[in-house]
Protein backbone atom coordinates (compact mmCIF):
# COMPACT_ATOMS: atom_id res chain seq x y z
CA UNK A 1 0.00 0.00 0.00
CA UNK A 2 1.13 3.95 -0.84
CA UNK A 3 2.23 5.28 2.58
CA UNK A 4 2.90 8.69 3.00
CA UNK A 5 6.27 8.24 3.97
CA UNK A 6 7.09 7.50 0.54
CA UNK A 7 7.43 11.47 0.19
CA UNK A 8 6.53 12.80 -3.59
CA UNK A 9 3.62 14.20 -4.69
CA UNK A 10 3.17 10.84 -6.87
CA UNK A 11 3.06 9.22 -3.71
CA UNK A 12 0.65 11.85 -1.78
CA UNK A 13 -1.60 11.27 -4.81
CA UNK A 14 -1.71 7.36 -5.38
CA UNK A 15 -2.53 7.20 -1.39
CA UNK A 16 -5.31 9.95 -1.72
CA UNK A 17 -6.27 8.01 -4.95
CA UNK A 18 -6.75 5.09 -2.62
CA UNK A 19 -8.71 7.01 0.21
CA UNK A 20 -11.28 8.20 -2.83
CA UNK A 21 -11.85 4.11 -3.20
CA UNK A 22 -10.67 4.25 -6.75
CA UNK A 23 -10.69 0.74 -7.73
CA UNK A 24 -8.50 0.90 -11.63
CA UNK A 25 -6.75 3.67 -13.18
CA UNK A 26 -7.41 3.82 -16.90
CA UNK A 27 -3.98 4.75 -19.42
CA UNK A 28 -0.96 4.25 -20.99
CA UNK A 29 2.55 5.80 -19.89
CA UNK A 30 4.95 8.16 -21.12
CA UNK A 31 7.69 10.07 -19.36
CA UNK A 32 5.95 12.45 -17.61
CA UNK A 33 3.79 10.49 -16.11
CA UNK A 34 5.83 7.02 -15.01
CA UNK A 35 7.07 8.47 -11.55
CA UNK A 36 2.98 8.04 -10.73
CA UNK A 37 3.25 4.59 -12.20
CA UNK A 38 5.82 4.00 -10.00
CA UNK A 39 3.74 4.64 -7.64
CA UNK A 40 0.55 2.70 -8.42
CA UNK A 41 3.00 -0.09 -8.42
CA UNK A 42 2.76 -0.66 -4.79
CA UNK A 43 -0.62 0.44 -4.57
CA UNK A 44 -4.05 -1.85 -4.18
CA UNK A 45 -5.56 0.26 -7.38
CA UNK A 46 -4.88 -1.49 -10.68
CA UNK A 47 -3.58 0.64 -13.31
CA UNK A 48 -5.51 -0.67 -16.72
CA UNK A 49 -2.92 0.01 -19.66
CA UNK A 50 -4.29 0.58 -22.85
CA UNK A 51 -2.38 1.11 -26.34
CA UNK A 52 -4.28 3.88 -27.18
CA UNK A 53 -5.81 6.46 -25.17
CA UNK A 54 -8.87 6.68 -26.69
CA UNK A 55 -9.29 3.38 -26.21
CA UNK A 56 -8.66 3.57 -22.20
CA UNK A 57 -10.77 6.52 -21.96
CA UNK A 58 -13.66 3.98 -23.29
CA UNK A 59 -12.83 1.99 -20.86
CA UNK A 60 -12.78 4.01 -17.99
CA UNK A 61 -16.13 5.31 -19.36
CA UNK A 62 -17.66 2.28 -19.44
CA UNK A 63 -16.63 1.31 -15.88
CA UNK A 64 -17.91 4.45 -14.43
CA UNK A 65 -21.09 3.92 -15.91
CA UNK A 66 -21.31 0.04 -14.80
CA UNK A 67 -20.09 1.30 -11.45
CA UNK A 68 -21.82 4.55 -10.75
CA UNK A 69 -18.19 5.71 -9.25
CA UNK A 70 -16.11 7.82 -11.53
CA UNK A 71 -13.62 6.78 -14.31
CA UNK A 72 -10.10 7.74 -13.66
CA UNK A 73 -7.79 8.47 -16.43
CA UNK A 74 -4.08 9.05 -16.87
CA UNK A 75 -2.20 9.93 -19.88
CA UNK A 76 0.99 11.49 -20.86
CA UNK A 77 1.53 14.92 -22.39
CA UNK A 78 0.70 16.12 -26.29
CA UNK A 79 -0.42 13.29 -28.23
CA UNK A 80 -0.99 11.18 -25.13
CA UNK A 81 -4.05 13.87 -24.01
CA UNK A 82 -5.00 14.48 -27.48
CA UNK A 83 -5.76 10.91 -28.49
CA UNK A 84 -7.73 10.78 -25.14
CA UNK A 85 -9.60 13.79 -26.34
CA UNK A 86 -12.54 12.23 -28.15
CA UNK A 87 -13.46 9.16 -25.32
CA UNK A 88 -13.56 12.16 -22.44
CA UNK A 89 -15.61 14.31 -24.84
CA UNK A 90 -17.88 10.97 -25.31
CA UNK A 91 -18.64 10.51 -21.35
CA UNK A 92 -18.53 14.67 -20.94
CA UNK A 93 -21.42 14.55 -23.46
CA UNK A 94 -23.38 12.11 -21.76
CA UNK A 95 -22.49 13.37 -18.00
CA UNK A 96 -20.20 10.30 -17.14
CA UNK A 97 -17.95 10.73 -14.18
CA UNK A 98 -14.40 10.98 -14.95
CA UNK A 99 -11.54 12.53 -13.66
CA UNK A 100 -7.96 13.32 -15.74
CA UNK A 101 -4.62 13.00 -15.14
CA UNK A 102 -2.54 14.18 -17.63
CA UNK A 103 1.48 14.47 -17.24
CA UNK A 104 2.49 18.18 -19.19
CA UNK A 105 6.39 19.38 -19.61
CA UNK A 106 8.53 20.05 -16.96
CA UNK A 107 7.48 23.49 -15.31
CA UNK A 108 10.61 25.18 -15.60
CA UNK A 109 10.27 24.56 -19.16
CA UNK A 110 7.56 26.75 -19.97
CA UNK A 111 7.77 28.13 -23.09
CA UNK A 112 10.75 26.88 -24.48
CA UNK A 113 9.06 24.37 -26.38
CA UNK A 114 10.35 21.79 -24.99
CA UNK A 115 9.70 17.46 -26.09
CA UNK A 116 6.10 17.14 -27.20
CA UNK A 117 4.84 20.56 -25.92
CA UNK A 118 1.40 21.74 -27.15
CA UNK A 119 2.46 25.29 -28.41
CA UNK A 120 1.84 26.46 -31.39
CA UNK A 121 -0.72 28.36 -30.37
CA UNK A 122 -0.03 29.63 -25.95
CA UNK A 123 2.86 27.65 -24.37
CA UNK A 124 2.45 25.06 -22.64
CA UNK A 125 -1.72 25.11 -23.25
CA UNK A 126 -2.44 21.46 -23.65
CA UNK A 127 -6.12 21.32 -21.00
CA UNK A 128 -7.40 24.39 -23.40
CA UNK A 129 -8.23 21.63 -25.85
CA UNK A 130 -10.42 19.64 -22.88
CA UNK A 131 -11.85 23.11 -22.08
CA UNK A 132 -15.10 22.94 -24.31
CA UNK A 133 -16.22 19.98 -22.95
CA UNK A 134 -15.17 19.41 -19.64
CA UNK A 135 -16.87 20.87 -16.26
CA UNK A 136 -13.46 22.33 -15.11
CA UNK A 137 -9.73 22.13 -15.89
CA UNK A 138 -6.69 22.81 -13.28
CA UNK A 139 -3.18 23.74 -13.88
CA UNK A 140 -1.35 22.27 -11.00
CA UNK A 141 1.86 24.65 -10.25
CA UNK A 142 3.05 23.63 -7.64
CA UNK A 143 3.11 20.26 -5.43
CA UNK A 144 1.35 21.38 -2.29
CA UNK A 145 -1.36 22.28 -4.90
CA UNK A 146 -1.91 19.00 -6.46
CA UNK A 147 -3.86 16.91 -3.52
CA UNK A 148 -6.25 20.07 -3.19
CA UNK A 149 -6.99 19.81 -6.90
CA UNK A 150 -7.75 16.15 -7.05
CA UNK A 151 -10.18 16.74 -4.29
CA UNK A 152 -11.91 19.58 -6.18
CA UNK A 153 -11.40 17.32 -9.13
CA UNK A 154 -13.98 13.86 -7.88
CA UNK A 155 -15.82 16.72 -6.08
CA UNK A 156 -16.41 18.48 -9.36
CA UNK A 157 -16.86 15.24 -11.36
CA UNK A 158 -19.44 13.66 -9.26
CA UNK A 159 -21.61 16.50 -8.11
CA UNK A 160 -24.50 18.12 -9.81
CA UNK A 161 -24.61 17.05 -13.02
CA UNK A 162 -22.22 14.34 -13.76
CA UNK A 163 -19.24 15.09 -15.96
CA UNK A 164 -15.43 14.57 -16.63
CA UNK A 165 -12.86 16.78 -15.37
CA UNK A 166 -9.14 17.40 -15.91
CA UNK A 167 -6.10 18.32 -13.98
CA UNK A 168 -3.09 18.90 -15.35
CA UNK A 169 0.04 18.53 -13.88
CA UNK A 170 3.82 19.23 -15.00
CA UNK A 171 5.92 16.27 -14.71
CA UNK A 172 8.33 17.63 -12.16
CA UNK A 173 5.34 18.18 -9.98
CA UNK A 174 5.24 14.45 -9.43
CA UNK A 175 8.57 13.89 -8.49
CA UNK A 176 8.65 16.61 -5.70
CA UNK A 177 8.00 16.31 -2.06
CA UNK A 178 4.28 16.70 -1.16
CA UNK A 179 1.99 15.64 2.24
CA UNK A 180 -0.66 13.73 1.67
CA UNK A 181 -4.12 15.63 1.10
CA UNK A 182 -7.45 14.24 3.21
CA UNK A 183 -10.09 12.79 1.66
CA UNK A 184 -13.34 15.39 0.33
CA UNK A 185 -16.47 15.73 2.30
CA UNK A 186 -19.53 14.78 1.30
CA UNK A 187 -22.70 16.70 0.39
CA UNK A 188 -26.08 16.39 -0.28
CA UNK A 189 -27.86 16.46 -3.76
CA UNK A 190 -30.52 19.09 -4.27
CA UNK A 191 -34.21 18.05 -3.04
CA UNK A 192 -37.50 19.01 -4.65
CA UNK A 193 -39.36 21.58 -2.89
CA UNK A 194 -42.75 20.21 -1.06
CA UNK A 195 -45.07 22.83 -2.23
CA UNK A 196 -43.60 21.98 -6.19
CA UNK A 197 -43.88 18.60 -5.68
CA UNK A 198 -47.55 18.90 -4.85
CA UNK A 199 -47.88 21.62 -7.78
CA UNK A 200 -46.66 19.27 -10.08
CA UNK A 201 -48.43 15.86 -8.98
CA UNK A 202 -51.62 18.43 -9.12
CA UNK A 203 -51.23 19.29 -12.67
CA UNK A 204 -50.17 15.31 -13.56
CA UNK A 205 -53.48 14.31 -11.84
CA UNK A 206 -55.48 16.92 -13.62
CA UNK A 207 -54.22 15.95 -17.07
CA UNK A 208 -56.40 14.32 -19.26
CA UNK A 209 -53.19 13.22 -21.76
CA UNK A 210 -50.49 13.45 -19.34
CA UNK A 211 -46.70 11.91 -20.22
CA UNK A 212 -43.66 11.00 -18.17
CA UNK A 213 -40.45 11.33 -20.20
CA UNK A 214 -37.75 10.28 -18.71
CA UNK A 215 -34.25 10.68 -19.97
CA UNK A 216 -30.15 9.13 -19.02
CA UNK A 217 -30.21 11.04 -15.81
CA UNK A 218 -32.42 8.55 -13.80
CA UNK A 219 -30.40 5.07 -14.62
CA UNK A 220 -31.14 3.41 -11.54
CA UNK A 221 -34.03 2.87 -9.03
CA UNK A 222 -36.97 3.70 -11.06
CA UNK A 223 -39.26 1.83 -8.53
CA UNK A 224 -40.75 5.70 -7.27
CA UNK A 225 -40.77 6.53 -10.93
CA UNK A 226 -42.81 3.42 -11.89
CA UNK A 227 -45.01 3.88 -8.64
CA UNK A 228 -45.84 7.44 -9.49
CA UNK A 229 -47.15 6.30 -12.99
CA UNK A 230 -49.06 3.48 -12.11
CA UNK A 231 -51.13 5.61 -9.57
CA UNK A 232 -52.25 8.16 -12.05
CA UNK A 233 -51.92 5.74 -15.10
CA UNK A 234 -49.73 7.81 -17.05
CA UNK A 235 -47.59 6.45 -20.05
CA UNK A 236 -44.07 6.77 -20.08
CA UNK A 237 -41.37 7.34 -22.85
CA UNK A 238 -37.34 7.08 -22.49
CA UNK A 239 -35.03 8.85 -24.43
CA UNK A 240 -31.98 6.74 -26.37
CA UNK A 241 -30.20 6.73 -23.30
CA UNK A 242 -33.14 5.95 -20.87
CA UNK A 243 -33.87 2.44 -22.23
CA UNK A 244 -33.85 0.19 -19.92
CA UNK A 245 -34.49 2.17 -16.72
CA UNK A 246 -38.17 0.98 -16.82
CA UNK A 247 -38.61 -2.12 -17.88
CA UNK A 248 -39.24 -2.55 -21.49
CA UNK A 249 -42.48 -4.98 -20.90
CA UNK A 250 -44.22 -2.37 -18.28
CA UNK A 251 -47.43 -1.99 -19.94
CA UNK A 252 -47.07 1.83 -19.30
CA UNK A 253 -44.09 2.07 -21.50
CA UNK A 254 -44.69 4.06 -24.98
CA UNK A 255 -40.53 3.73 -26.04
CA UNK A 256 -38.42 6.05 -27.38
CA UNK A 257 -39.33 9.50 -29.35
CA UNK A 258 -37.87 11.00 -32.05
CA UNK A 259 -36.16 9.53 -35.15
CA UNK A 260 -36.30 5.63 -34.10
CA UNK A 261 -39.57 6.02 -32.19
CA UNK A 262 -42.69 4.56 -32.68
CA UNK A 263 -45.55 6.38 -34.57
CA UNK A 264 -48.06 5.61 -30.96
CA UNK A 265 -45.13 7.27 -29.50
CA UNK A 266 -44.35 10.21 -31.40
CA UNK A 267 -48.20 10.50 -31.96
CA UNK A 268 -48.72 10.39 -27.96
CA UNK A 269 -45.57 13.19 -27.56
CA UNK A 270 -47.40 15.76 -29.69
CA UNK A 271 -50.48 15.30 -28.18
CA UNK A 272 -49.83 15.06 -24.52
CA UNK A 273 -51.34 18.41 -22.13
CA UNK A 274 -48.86 17.56 -19.98
CA UNK A 275 -45.32 16.15 -20.16
CA UNK A 276 -43.09 15.55 -17.11
CA UNK A 277 -39.56 15.52 -18.27
CA UNK A 278 -36.62 14.16 -16.05
CA UNK A 279 -33.00 14.56 -16.46
CA UNK A 280 -33.08 14.82 -20.16
CA UNK A 281 -31.84 17.70 -22.64
CA UNK A 282 -34.33 16.81 -25.24
CA UNK A 283 -31.66 15.74 -27.84
CA UNK A 284 -32.35 16.45 -31.25
CA UNK A 285 -32.57 12.52 -32.17
CA UNK A 286 -35.20 12.31 -29.48
CA UNK A 287 -37.19 15.08 -30.92
CA UNK A 288 -37.18 14.85 -34.26
CA UNK A 289 -34.82 18.09 -34.84
CA UNK A 290 -37.19 20.22 -32.45
CA UNK A 291 -40.13 19.92 -35.15
CA UNK A 292 -43.07 20.13 -34.13
CA UNK A 293 -44.77 18.10 -36.83
CA UNK A 294 -43.25 15.31 -35.61
CA UNK A 295 -42.65 14.71 -31.95
CA UNK A 296 -42.96 17.01 -29.40
CA UNK A 297 -45.41 20.55 -29.62
CA UNK A 298 -45.48 22.35 -27.10
CA UNK A 299 -47.72 25.06 -28.49
CA UNK A 300 -50.68 24.21 -26.66
CA UNK A 301 -49.29 22.17 -23.52
CA UNK A 302 -47.53 22.55 -20.24
CA UNK A 303 -43.80 21.58 -20.39
CA UNK A 304 -42.44 20.39 -16.40
CA UNK A 305 -39.04 19.71 -16.49
CA UNK A 306 -36.53 18.89 -13.62
CA UNK A 307 -33.34 18.68 -13.88
CA UNK A 308 -29.82 18.63 -12.02
CA UNK A 309 -28.52 21.02 -14.53
CA UNK A 310 -30.66 24.64 -14.32
CA UNK A 311 -29.22 25.34 -18.18
CA UNK A 312 -31.13 22.50 -19.41
CA UNK A 313 -34.29 23.78 -18.35
CA UNK A 314 -35.89 25.21 -21.21
CA UNK A 315 -33.35 25.09 -23.32
CA UNK A 316 -35.20 23.38 -26.42
CA UNK A 317 -38.88 23.94 -25.41
CA UNK A 318 -40.62 26.51 -23.30
CA UNK A 319 -40.69 25.61 -19.13
CA UNK A 320 -44.34 26.52 -17.40
CA UNK A 321 -42.48 24.92 -14.31
CA UNK A 322 -38.91 24.53 -13.85
CA UNK A 323 -37.10 22.73 -10.96
CA UNK A 324 -33.32 21.93 -10.25
CA UNK A 325 -33.22 18.95 -8.35
CA UNK A 326 -31.72 15.15 -8.10
CA UNK A 327 -34.08 13.30 -10.11
CA UNK A 328 -33.87 10.25 -8.16
CA UNK A 329 -35.37 12.78 -5.27
CA UNK A 330 -37.80 14.41 -6.93
CA UNK A 331 -39.74 11.75 -7.96
CA UNK A 332 -39.89 9.88 -4.69
CA UNK A 333 -41.46 13.26 -3.86
CA UNK A 334 -43.98 13.10 -6.77
CA UNK A 335 -44.78 9.87 -6.14
CA UNK A 336 -45.67 10.52 -2.21
CA UNK A 337 -47.46 13.53 -3.51
CA UNK A 338 -49.49 11.85 -6.06
CA UNK A 339 -50.82 9.87 -3.23
CA UNK A 340 -53.43 12.52 -2.39
CA UNK A 341 -55.10 12.39 -5.62
CA UNK A 342 -57.31 9.73 -6.47
CA UNK A 343 -55.94 6.86 -8.96
CA UNK A 344 -56.59 6.94 -12.38
CA UNK A 345 -57.27 4.23 -14.85
CA UNK A 346 -56.62 4.68 -18.95
CA UNK A 347 -57.45 1.11 -19.95
CA UNK A 348 -57.61 2.28 -23.45
CA UNK A 349 -54.15 3.64 -23.49
CA UNK A 350 -52.94 0.22 -21.73
CA UNK A 351 -54.10 -1.87 -24.93
CA UNK A 352 -53.17 0.68 -27.56
CA UNK A 353 -49.68 0.46 -25.78
CA UNK A 354 -49.79 -3.34 -25.82
CA UNK A 355 -50.66 -3.73 -29.12
CA UNK A 356 -47.80 -1.85 -30.91
CA UNK A 357 -44.89 -2.55 -28.68
CA UNK A 358 -46.30 -6.22 -29.20
CA UNK A 359 -46.30 -5.70 -33.13
CA UNK A 360 -43.07 -3.85 -32.43
CA UNK A 361 -41.35 -6.63 -30.94
CA UNK A 362 -43.24 -9.57 -32.81
CA UNK A 363 -42.63 -7.60 -36.03
CA UNK A 364 -38.72 -7.70 -35.54
CA UNK A 365 -38.52 -11.25 -34.07
CA UNK A 366 -40.46 -12.67 -37.42
CA UNK A 367 -38.12 -10.18 -39.76
CA UNK A 368 -35.47 -12.18 -37.94
CA UNK A 369 -36.50 -15.48 -38.46
CA UNK A 370 -34.82 -14.89 -41.80
CA UNK A 371 -32.36 -17.64 -42.92
CA UNK A 372 -30.81 -15.25 -45.62
CA UNK A 373 -26.97 -14.77 -45.07
CA UNK A 374 -25.32 -12.51 -44.91
CA UNK A 375 -27.80 -12.52 -42.04
CA UNK A 376 -30.48 -9.45 -41.33
CA UNK A 377 -29.65 -7.33 -38.55
CA UNK A 378 -32.65 -8.22 -36.95
CA UNK A 379 -31.68 -12.04 -37.34
CA UNK A 380 -28.20 -11.34 -35.46
CA UNK A 381 -30.69 -9.44 -32.70
CA UNK A 382 -33.27 -12.41 -32.17
CA UNK A 383 -30.43 -14.70 -31.67
CA UNK A 384 -28.67 -12.44 -29.52
CA UNK A 385 -31.88 -12.38 -27.22
CA UNK A 386 -32.48 -16.10 -27.20
CA UNK A 387 -28.71 -16.87 -26.22
CA UNK A 388 -26.92 -14.54 -23.97
CA UNK A 389 -28.14 -14.48 -20.15
CA UNK A 390 -31.14 -12.22 -19.39
CA UNK A 391 -28.51 -10.43 -17.26
CA UNK A 392 -26.20 -9.12 -20.01
CA UNK A 393 -25.23 -5.85 -20.57
CA UNK A 394 -24.99 -4.77 -23.77
CA UNK A 395 -22.74 -1.92 -24.87
CA UNK A 396 -23.05 -0.97 -27.91
CA UNK A 397 -21.18 1.27 -30.74
CA UNK A 398 -23.10 3.31 -33.39
CA UNK A 399 -25.41 2.28 -36.31
CA UNK A 400 -27.98 -0.83 -36.06
CA UNK A 401 -26.16 -2.22 -32.91
CA UNK A 402 -26.91 0.81 -31.32
CA UNK A 403 -30.51 2.27 -33.04
CA UNK A 404 -31.74 -0.72 -34.16
CA UNK A 405 -31.28 -2.16 -29.99
CA UNK A 406 -32.88 0.85 -28.80
CA UNK A 407 -35.66 0.58 -31.16
CA UNK A 408 -36.89 -2.92 -31.48
CA UNK A 409 -34.90 -5.52 -29.06
CA UNK A 410 -37.08 -5.79 -26.00
CA UNK A 411 -34.22 -5.82 -23.26
CA UNK A 412 -34.87 -8.02 -19.94
CA UNK A 413 -35.95 -6.17 -16.68
CA UNK A 414 -32.49 -7.50 -15.26
CA UNK A 415 -30.78 -6.81 -18.76
CA UNK A 416 -28.70 -3.20 -19.57
CA UNK A 417 -28.13 -1.25 -22.47
CA UNK A 418 -24.79 1.32 -22.48
CA UNK A 419 -24.12 3.29 -25.49
CA UNK A 420 -22.94 6.91 -26.65
CA UNK A 421 -25.55 9.09 -27.00
CA UNK A 422 -24.72 12.72 -26.94
CA UNK A 423 -21.27 12.39 -29.24
CA UNK A 424 -22.55 8.82 -30.71
CA UNK A 425 -19.21 8.20 -31.05
CA UNK A 426 -18.24 5.08 -33.35
CA UNK A 427 -14.95 3.35 -31.61
CA UNK A 428 -17.08 3.44 -27.87
CA UNK A 429 -18.19 -0.21 -27.41
CA UNK A 430 -14.79 -2.43 -27.95
CA UNK A 431 -12.89 -1.00 -25.34
CA UNK A 432 -16.23 0.85 -23.11
CA UNK A 433 -17.24 -3.45 -22.86
CA UNK A 434 -14.01 -4.16 -21.51
CA UNK A 435 -14.59 -1.15 -18.95
CA UNK A 436 -18.08 -2.56 -18.24
CA UNK A 437 -16.77 -6.14 -17.28
CA UNK A 438 -14.45 -4.90 -14.95
CA UNK A 439 -16.90 -3.18 -12.77
CA UNK A 440 -19.04 -6.11 -12.65
CA UNK A 441 -16.75 -9.29 -13.36
CA UNK A 442 -19.56 -11.78 -12.85
CA UNK A 443 -22.13 -10.61 -15.46
CA UNK A 444 -21.80 -11.06 -18.97
CA UNK A 445 -21.08 -8.38 -21.32
CA UNK A 446 -21.82 -8.36 -25.05
CA UNK A 447 -19.87 -5.42 -27.13
CA UNK A 448 -22.45 -5.32 -29.85
CA UNK A 449 -20.48 -3.27 -33.07
CA UNK A 450 -19.94 -2.92 -35.95
CA UNK A 451 -17.18 -3.63 -38.20
CA UNK A 452 -16.15 0.33 -38.71
CA UNK A 453 -16.22 0.37 -34.37
CA UNK A 454 -14.65 -2.73 -34.15
CA UNK A 455 -11.76 -1.83 -36.90
CA UNK A 456 -11.51 1.78 -35.22
CA UNK A 457 -11.10 0.19 -31.66
CA UNK A 458 -8.76 -2.36 -32.08
CA UNK A 459 -6.97 -2.15 -29.44
CA UNK A 460 -9.49 -3.31 -27.38
CA UNK A 461 -9.23 -7.18 -27.97
CA UNK A 462 -5.53 -7.56 -26.36
CA UNK A 463 -7.02 -5.24 -23.61
CA UNK A 464 -9.53 -7.63 -22.78
CA UNK A 465 -7.45 -10.75 -22.90
CA UNK A 466 -4.32 -8.36 -20.54
CA UNK A 467 -7.17 -8.40 -18.20
CA UNK A 468 -8.75 -11.18 -18.00
CA UNK A 469 -12.24 -9.73 -19.24
CA UNK A 470 -14.23 -12.51 -21.02
CA UNK A 471 -16.02 -9.70 -23.15
CA UNK A 472 -17.78 -11.39 -26.34
CA UNK A 473 -17.63 -8.69 -29.32
CA UNK A 474 -19.82 -9.39 -31.55
CA UNK A 475 -19.02 -7.92 -35.41
CA UNK A 476 -22.27 -7.08 -37.31
CA UNK A 477 -19.93 -6.94 -40.48
CA UNK A 478 -21.31 -5.26 -43.34
CA UNK A 479 -18.26 -4.13 -44.58
CA UNK A 480 -19.34 -0.30 -44.68
CA UNK A 481 -20.31 2.73 -42.23
CA UNK A 482 -23.76 1.30 -42.96
CA UNK A 483 -25.77 4.24 -41.77
CA UNK A 484 -23.95 6.70 -43.63
CA UNK A 485 -23.34 4.72 -46.72
CA UNK A 486 -27.10 4.15 -46.85
CA UNK A 487 -27.97 7.90 -46.30
CA UNK A 488 -25.76 8.94 -49.01
CA UNK A 489 -27.25 6.05 -51.29
CA UNK A 490 -30.51 7.36 -50.57
CA UNK A 491 -29.75 10.86 -50.91
CA UNK A 492 -27.38 11.34 -53.37
CA UNK A 493 -27.73 8.18 -55.38
CA UNK A 494 -24.89 6.36 -54.84
CA UNK A 495 -22.28 5.14 -51.89
CA UNK A 496 -18.48 6.73 -52.12
CA UNK A 497 -16.23 6.51 -49.65
CA UNK A 498 -18.41 4.77 -46.92
CA UNK A 499 -17.81 0.94 -47.93
CA UNK A 500 -14.75 -1.17 -47.63
CA UNK A 501 -13.24 -2.38 -50.85
CA UNK A 502 -10.12 -3.78 -51.98
CA UNK A 503 -8.21 -2.30 -55.05
CA UNK A 504 -10.01 -4.11 -57.21
CA UNK A 505 -13.66 -3.11 -55.64
CA UNK A 506 -14.87 -5.35 -54.05
CA UNK A 507 -16.11 -5.93 -50.49
CA UNK A 508 -13.21 -6.15 -48.29
CA UNK A 509 -13.07 -6.90 -44.36
CA UNK A 510 -10.25 -7.94 -42.44
CA UNK A 511 -10.26 -11.39 -40.64
CA UNK A 512 -11.67 -10.35 -36.93
CA UNK A 513 -11.69 -13.95 -36.12
CA UNK A 514 -8.42 -14.67 -36.91
CA UNK A 515 -7.31 -10.96 -35.16
CA UNK A 516 -8.89 -12.17 -31.56
CA UNK A 517 -6.73 -15.67 -31.91
CA UNK A 518 -3.61 -13.77 -32.59
CA UNK A 519 -4.26 -11.56 -29.62
CA UNK A 520 -5.01 -14.96 -27.52
CA UNK A 521 -9.00 -14.69 -27.37
CA UNK A 522 -11.35 -16.62 -29.14
CA UNK A 523 -12.63 -16.07 -32.51
CA UNK A 524 -15.17 -17.37 -34.57
CA UNK A 525 -16.40 -17.05 -38.06
CA UNK A 526 -19.76 -17.27 -38.89
CA UNK A 527 -20.65 -18.80 -42.28
CA UNK A 528 -24.20 -20.12 -41.69
CA UNK A 529 -27.26 -18.58 -40.01
CA UNK A 530 -27.09 -21.76 -37.28
CA UNK A 531 -23.57 -20.73 -36.92
CA UNK A 532 -24.17 -17.49 -35.03
CA UNK A 533 -26.32 -18.81 -32.37
CA UNK A 534 -24.15 -21.76 -31.62
CA UNK A 535 -21.02 -19.62 -31.54
CA UNK A 536 -22.48 -17.19 -29.42
CA UNK A 537 -23.66 -19.80 -26.57
CA UNK A 538 -20.34 -21.26 -26.83
CA UNK A 539 -18.19 -17.73 -26.13
CA UNK A 540 -20.80 -17.10 -23.22
CA UNK A 541 -20.10 -20.74 -21.32
CA UNK A 542 -16.36 -20.29 -21.86
CA UNK A 543 -16.01 -16.82 -20.28
CA UNK A 544 -13.11 -15.58 -22.17
CA UNK A 545 -12.56 -12.86 -24.61
CA UNK A 546 -14.29 -13.65 -27.65
CA UNK A 547 -14.87 -12.24 -31.58
CA UNK A 548 -17.45 -12.75 -33.38
CA UNK A 549 -17.34 -12.30 -36.84
CA UNK A 550 -21.09 -12.06 -38.20
CA UNK A 551 -21.57 -10.93 -41.59
CA UNK A 552 -24.41 -8.87 -41.95
CA UNK A 553 -26.76 -6.86 -45.11
CA UNK A 554 -27.14 -3.08 -45.06
CA UNK A 555 -30.26 -2.45 -44.08
CA UNK A 556 -31.83 1.09 -42.36
CA UNK A 557 -33.13 1.35 -39.37
CA UNK A 558 -36.68 2.20 -39.80
CA UNK A 559 -37.03 5.92 -39.27
CA UNK A 560 -40.88 6.48 -38.19
CA UNK A 561 -39.60 10.74 -36.75
CA UNK A 562 -37.77 12.87 -38.50
CA UNK A 563 -34.30 14.28 -39.08
CA UNK A 564 -33.84 17.31 -40.51
CA UNK A 565 -30.78 16.60 -42.35
CA UNK A 566 -32.31 14.72 -44.73
CA UNK A 567 -34.12 18.32 -45.59
CA UNK A 568 -30.83 19.90 -45.93
CA UNK A 569 -30.14 17.26 -48.60
CA UNK A 570 -33.28 18.25 -50.21
CA UNK A 571 -32.31 22.00 -50.43
CA UNK A 572 -34.76 22.72 -47.48
CA UNK A 573 -33.40 24.70 -44.37
CA UNK A 574 -34.74 25.21 -40.55
CA UNK A 575 -33.30 29.02 -40.57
Amino acid sequence: MTTPESGTAAHALVAQLEELGVEYVFGTCGHTNIAVLDALAASPIRFVIARHEQAAAHAADGYARASGKPGVLLVHVGPGLTNAATGVMTAALDSVPMVVISGDIPSYYHGRHPHQEVNLHADADQASIFRPFVKRAWNVHRAQDLGRAVERAFWTATSGRPGAVLVNVPMDIFSRPAEPYPAGSHAAPPALPETTAELIAARLAAAERPLIYVGGGLREDAESLIALAEHLDIPIAHSLMAKGTVPDAHPLVLGMPGFWGLELTNSYTREADVVLALATRFAETDSSSWDPRFTWDFSGSTLIQIDLDPAELGRNYPVQIGAVADVGLAVKALADAAKSHAPRSRPELREQISEARTELFAASRERGRSADFPLRPERILADLRDCVPAGAVLVTDVGWNKNGVAQCYELPPEGRFITPGGASTMGFGPAAAVGVQLAQPGRTVIALIGDGGMSAQLPAVPLAVEQGAPVVFVVMNNRSHGTISDLQSAHFGRSYGCDFTDPAGQPYSPDFAALARACGADGHTVTTPAEFGAALRAAVANRRPAVIDVPMVNEPVPTPGHWNIKDIYQGLFAD
